[in-house]
């Protein structure tokens, strides 16, 4: 059986699976009117199997997104992931089995623990802090250099938004990577309608997998049929929003992320606004996301 961890504030509910990924299953309100989801929530079965894919939420460590063919080179040394996706898709959190670090009513601590490995010669700690508030849920996340080197590094989030066919998103941003086949980044180029998330996106209209530049920190998400909606606002160094919205599927995502795709290549080649964050020993990083829940009267 997987083991649920289950907050409770106000309204709001919080379910957590550590053993998947370190992920949340399901940020919902519940109330006279019935039960509201924030996030898409993980079906019981997906529970059962482990199947992160299915989760509402799940961290993204020690990057965010892809590094192309999980290759790249860093002072002096050549790193080459051994991962279960092309081009080492999101890193080890959402494949790892997290701990729990402490929980209570409304708040919960989760960690993980990695040593340095042949396909990733550097030592982190990584951790998640979830506080349930009644009107809002805030979420902490960083990653501590444990290593005796320097390391690259990023994170970020992975949340699923449910979508309904007047789902709008609105956020800050300056401009958006243009991808190849594989879903890499080619060119950093002005962002225009329709994917322009300033000018609001219609979510159901548009099919994104595309990295946002510049982002502000602030996004609107709004669900006209469910008079309902959604801000998320995050601090620290998450400078980038990756906007997933696949054909025919009744979620999207909006992830708050703290590099570019391909980031530790893109670095390489000398760019210096791919937003990797290089570790001192010692050395931590850490960021804050909150969801704050709109039900329209």
């Amino acid at each position: 059986m997987t083991t649920t961890i289950h907050l409770q504030s106000g309204r709001q509910r919080l379910e957590l699976v550590p053993a998947i990924g370190g992920s949340v299953a399901a940020f919902f309100a519940e109330g006279p009117g019935g039960r509201v989801d924030w996030l898409r929530p993980m079906p019981e079965a997906a529970r059962a199997a482990g199947d992160v894919l299915e989760a509402a939420c799940f961290p993204l460590f020690p990057f965010s997104n892809r590094i192309r063919r999980g290759a790249f080179a860093f002072e002096g040394r050549d790193v080459r992931m051994v991962h279960r996706y092309d081009n080492a898709e999101h890193g080890h959190g959402w494949l790892s089995a997290w701990r729990v670090e402490g929980s209570c009513a409304d708040r919960a601590t989760l960690a993980l623990e990695r040593r340095a490995s042949a396909d990733w010669p550097f030592a982190y700690r990584a951790t998640q802090e979830f506080l349930l508030h009644p009107g809002r849920l805030e979420m902490r996340i960083a990653i501590r250099n444990t290593g005796a080197i320097r390391m690259p590094a990023g994170m970020g989030i992975h949340p699923y938004f449910p979508r309904t066919p007047r789902t709008t998103l609105r956020a800050g941003i300056d401009a958006i990577w243009e991808t190849d086949a594989e879903v890499l980044p080619t060119e950093l180029v002005p962002a225009a309608p329709p994917r322009d998330p300033r000018a609001g996106l219609a979510v159901d209209q548009v099919a994104l997998d595309n990295c946002f530049a510049g982002w502000d920190g602030r996004a609107e998400i709004d669900w006209p049929e469910r008079k309902a909606g959604l801000s998320m606002r995050a601090a620290g160094p998450l400078g980038f929003l990756v906007v997933y919205t696949p054909p025919g599927e009744p979620y999207f995502c909006a992830e708050p992320v703290s590099n570019a795709t391909d980031a530790f290549n893109l670095a390489a080649a000398g760019r210096g606004d791919t937003g990797m964050v290089v570790l001192a020993p010692g050395e931590e990083a850490a960021a804050r996301v909150s969801f704050v829940p709109r039900e329209d009267a």
